[in-house]
């Protein structure tokens, strides 16, 4: 099977996360996270990593240009098929990726926006350990506790309605420029649901003729 180079979108909230580790699970396919990679360069001081660095602690968008240059240097590690996830987030580095890397698939996760309100604004965390409750689905076991530490959860300020809906308008004007590149160049597939099983239900059987199962 020849090697799948793939990218996964997805507004925030919309399960991008839920998504690719059920791809991984399944599937003979390596997940690459722009997060961690940025993560990485950072605490590694690499050159890039301090440029990064500069742009973070100011609170400042990480350049195209520089973001281009870090993900591409990742990517030539690789000889496997792999699943790009949160890049490219606009339309400049969509086509600069679209340059050096022949994009076979482009996985586009669509919920709506008014699901993924109500799904943030549900959720909230233990802040030092990272566990994730979602009122009427993850319940803590008492309200407003963690169940482990019996600690109080806290809800992230960008969690809020308020700023869940301006993240999500900043994503829809970023990228729909992107989506419109990859499905003119006919390697987009969309998937629309409510929840990440929903999804994952149409997804799953696509993958099945695209991907390498896992034994």
């Amino acid at each position: 099977m020849n090697h799948v180079r793939s990218i996964i979108l997805g507004a925030p909230g919309s399960g991008k996360g839920t998504i690719s580790d059920r791809i991984i699970k399944n599937f003979v396919i390596k997940h690459i996270s722009s997060g961690d990679i940025l993560r990485s360069n950072i605490a590694n001081k690499t050159d890039l990593g301090k440029t990064v660095s500069s742009y973070v602690s100011s609170g400042m968008l990480v350049p195209d240009e520089v973001m281009n240059t870090l993900i591409q240097n990742e990517l030539t590690q690789y000889k496997e098929s792999w699943l790009l996830d949160g890049y490219p987030r606009t339309l400049p580095q969509a086509q600069k990726l679209a340059e050096s890397v022949d994009i076979t698939l482009v996985i586009n996760l669509v919920v709506p926006f008014n699901v993924i309100i109500d799904r943030l604004k549900s959720r909230w965390i233990h802040e030092p350990s990272g566990r994730v409750y979602n009122i009427g689905f993850n319940d803590p076991k008492v309200p407003g506790l963690d169940d482990i530490t019996n600690e109080k959860l806290v809800q992230r300020e960008d969690d809020k309605p308020a700023v869940v809906q301006n993240r999500l308008n900043t994503y829809a004007t970023n990228a729909n420029p992107v989506i419109e590149f990859f499905k003119a160049k006919g390697v987009l597939e969309t998937f629309q649901g409510e929840s990440s099983n929903e999804i994952w239900k149409k997804l799953y059987p696509f993958l099945c003729h695209k991907l390498e199962k896992r034994a």
